[in-house]
């Protein structure tokens, strides 16, 4: 979809050629008296159009107004999270008849994190998958116009909200995708594409590499599958070589049968949404491609399926990690920790400032968050606070989890340096500390979004999270030092938006064209 921003009054907003114009009405007292702004006012005096965030009135062709349809949106108190919630059912509303063109304008003064929710807003409710369907209706809104008192004061959160609806659709792609059209080698191919944008490097390695590298762990996993594992490498330099990189850690497990510890038959086609740590990593550097920030940043992916066949790995299997340290395979379903803990080593060579992976790890962290928030786990609480202040700033909101070591009790073994899994008990947290084990020599943070990844359901789908999350905490890096001052900076990026230049010219998506089975146990 083609984002645009203008300065436009709600009465320019009303000459505007569009065949639907969204008004955002806040409530603040809406002083324009152009006739449009004044039937708004009226029509929330009378009651007709509730404060409430998300309440509509629909209008057919009202008089000195160019578009066809006409929907007065309700934000409530014109933040982010009512901002998105009005703009998420007025876009629902327009694309229920086929519009093309879509002028939406805030009928008070909006500022840069309003308008950054409106576009993250409008994209995911008019998006559409298509790629396997190829009778499906694409996506009706092709242009969206945004009016604003002053385009330019919010010119930059613009850019780069509109560089995270491309991250974030990216990531719903290769979510979406069955397993069969997102194998870890198409996922190696699609990060190549990504190689193309400006100051982005991409390698990928396939087996004979990992096993040079010492990699048992992940090794161990793909081995019951006929399809190759690829450990992908993407690099983002937008800041001298001096400055230590932030690393990002996606699992990329394509599908997951549980493999010997099989799941359950139900639901578990959803098992090809577990590789959406590995797809935010992607849309990530998708975003950073077209905003260019001057930091430095590392994307690895570790990617594989987990299958059966004679040759897979079987509970009470001892494999080794690329760290040294074995492992006790107790639960074949638990490992996602297994490829990532050879990634979180392989990321030790970067001298990273923090590193963050990323993993649709347990079912413990849904019976825990919900779909709500996603479970933040971290040993380093600058770096635990600047995530949560970047999810704050863009909706897509983490919780803290513990982490004492009595949790790490269940994961000892009589026969390897440590089991990889505990009991039901704290799963999520267990899950973490085993990870946490292959992080020590770093600042380090774990994002479960087993809960937040994908919907089910009538809704079934990816969501594209954390994408948002993690733009906003690196937009936050920028012009830092160093990790100590990420908190600062995802705060001040919230509210000003980050100083970076945001490319003109997009590179190429890397997308085609545009009682759960929650991974572990």
């Amino acid at each position: 979809m083609d984002f645009q921003l203008k300065t436009l009054t709600v009465a320019q907003a009303a000459a505007e050629k569009s065949d639907v114009l969204i008004v955002l009405a806040g409530s603040a007292p809406i002083v324009s008296k152009d006739p449009l702004s004044v039937l708004a006012a009226s029509a929330r005096k009378a009651g007709d159009l509730p404060d409430k965030a998300g309440k509509l009135l629909s209008l057919y062709r009202p008089e000195g107004v160019l578009a066809g349809r006409v929907v007065l949106a309700a934000i409530g108190d014109g933040k982010p999270a009512s901002v998105r919630s009005g703009v998420a059912a007025a876009v629902n509303a327009a694309k229920a008849q086929p519009a093309r063109r879509v002028t939406l304008v805030f009928a008070q003064p909006a500022d840069g994190p309003a308008v950054a929710a409106a576009v993250i807003a409008a994209a995911e409710a008019s998006y559409v998958y298509t790629t396997t369907k190829p009778k499906a209706e694409p996506r009706s809104i092709r242009q969206l116009t945004i009016g604003v008192a002053d385009a330019g004061a919010v010119s930059q959160p613009f850019d780069e909200a509109r560089a995270t609806v491309r991250g974030i659709e990216l990531a719903k792609e290769w979510g979406n995708r069955p397993a069969n059209h997102a194998t870890p080698t198409l996922l190696g191919e699609a990060a190549k594409e990504l190689g193309k944008l400006p100051n982005i490097k991409c390698e990928v390695l396939g087996p004979k590499e990992v096993e040079k590298l010492g990699m048992g762990s992940f090794a161990a996993v793909a081995q019951g599958s006929a399809q190759p594992l690829r450990f992908i490498v993407l690099r983002y330099h937008g800041a001298p070589k001096s400055q230590a990189p932030v690393v990002l850690v996606g699992k990329g497990i394509t599908f997951d049968t549980g493999g010997v510890s099989l799941k359950p038959a139900a639901e578990m086609d959803e098992m090809k949404f577990d590789m959406c740590g590995a797809a935010s990593v992607l849309g990530t550097f998708r975003a950073l491609g077209d905003i260019q920030p001057a930091i430095n940043v590392v994307g690895l992916i570790p990617s594989c399926e987990n299958m059966n066949d004679g040759r897979a790995v079987k509970p009470g299997d001892v494999v080794t990690s690329m760290s040294g340290q074995t492992i006790e395979v107790l639960n074949t379903d638990a490992e996602g920790r297994l490829i990532l803990c050879d990634a979180l080593t392989y990321a030790k060579r970067f001298e990273p400032a923090a590193v963050i992976d990323i993993a649709t790890l347990t079912g413990a962290c849904v019976i825990a968050l919900g779909g709500v928030r996603s479970g933040l786990f971290s040993s380093d609480d600058t770096l635990a606070a600047a995530l949560e202040a970047a999810g704050e700033a863009s909706q897509d909101r983490c919780w803290r989890m513990p982490l004492d070591d009595d949790y790490a009790e269940g994961l000892k073994s009589n026969f390897a340096d440590v089991a990889n899994i505990a009991g039901r008990a704290g799963g999520a947290i267990t899950a973490a500390k085993f990870l946490q084990r292959f992080a020590s020599d770093f600042a380090w943070a774990h994002l479960d979004i087993a809960g937040t990844a994908w919907k089910s359901g009538a809704a079934k789908g990816s969501t594209g999270r954390p994408v948002g999350l993690l733009v906003s905490y690196l937009m936050g890096r920028v012009g830092s030092t160093g990790a100590e001052d990420g908190t600062q900076g995802a705060k001040a990026g919230a509210k000003t938006g980050a100083k970076t230049k945001v490319g003109k010219k997009a590179g190429k998506s890397a997308a085609a064209p545009a009682g759960k089975t929650r991974t572990e146990k």
